[in-house]
């Protein structure tokens, strides 16, 4: 016998909406059976309408079928499993360095929230968000921010990709020649019960307002929320053109900062990827 369908995801659309249009005006929640790409979607009708589609918005899809995570990596979803959605919106800061580390941030206050001492959620610089300690770490989600110019006009699309139930089967690692990933982790390991519509719900309206707050100010004020979280500061890490040292946080511009034989350096998200020298546990990629 087959096993019954699952029950139709119930989205908070409406209740999302209502928090956030009153800041955000012209702002629409879509959800979507299936896409190739959140992001994917999301810049195609920038670059087919211009700022006719710069309105704000949330679009979520229930399954990717090609979503895409930092440096090209593929990652895949199942329905239910993760929570897979872009924000995309005119956005003009004068400086757009630390903008995937203020979306972490957001992120994972509102997945964990309080001041915990020892929080379970920490953050990777430039793009992830970690589930556990150096004892024992899990890739929990994944940031993707990608910009497009029509003359004057700026967008940018913000793609979060969210493991909420663990997976029943292993994915197909993310491509030859790429780093080791950690093995997935997922939201339910820490609340027990949650689904990827409750998730959605948690973190839309705070997003929102993360990404308004960094267009007004930039990263500086998130940078000690940032510290409380670092899942790198004072580890060993290798860059990616093999230069090995010390994280020691970040700076008010978001750039990583490594001691390394040469000195102290600035690394921006576009130079390099950076991994612990020893990871604390491989395994195949998960969808974020």
């Amino acid at each position: 016998m087959h096993p019954p369908p699952a029950a139709p995801i119930r989205w908070p659309a409406e209740a999302i909406w209502e928090a956030v249009a009153p800041v955000l005006p012209g702002f629409t929640v879509e959800v979507l059976p299936q896409l190739d790409s959140t992001n994917t979607e999301l810049m195609r009708r920038f670059r087919a309408a211009g700022p006719d589609a710069c309105a704000p918005v949330l679009l979520v899809a229930e399954q990717q079928t090609a979503g895409r995570g930092r440096m090209g990596r593929s990652w895949q979803s199942s329905v239910g499993d993760s929570l897979t959605f872009s924000l995309g919106l005119p956005l003009k800061p004068a400086d757009w360095s630390g903008l995937s580390l203020a979306v972490g941030i957001s992120i994972a206050e509102s997945l964990e929230p309080g001041n915990p001492a020892a929080p379970a959620i920490r953050l990777k610089w430039p793009n992830d968000l970690w589930l556990g300690n150096t004892s024992g770490e899990s890739k929990l989600a994944g940031i993707l921010v990608e910009t497009a110019n029509w003359g004057e006009q700026r967008y940018v699309v913000i793609g979060v990709g969210i493991n909420v139930r663990p997976m029943a089967q292993p994915l197909t690692p993310a491509g030859a020649g790429q780093p080791a990933a950690l093995a997935p982790g997922a939201l339910q390991a820490l609340q027990p019960g949650i689904d990827v519509a409750q998730t959605l719900l948690r973190v839309a309206a705070p997003l929102v307002q993360a990404v308004q707050a960094f267009g007004l100010f930039g990263f500086a004020p998130f940078q000690a929320r940032y510290a409380a979280r670092d899942a790198l500061a004072g580890r060993a890490v290798q860059l990616s053109d093999g230069t090995q040292g010390v994280a020691h946080g970040v700076g008010e511009n978001g750039a990583l900062l490594v001691h390394t034989a040469a000195g102290m350096k600035e690394i921006t998200s576009s130079e390099v990827s950076v991994r612990p020298v020893t990871p604390p546990t491989a395994g195949s990629a998960r969808p974020c």
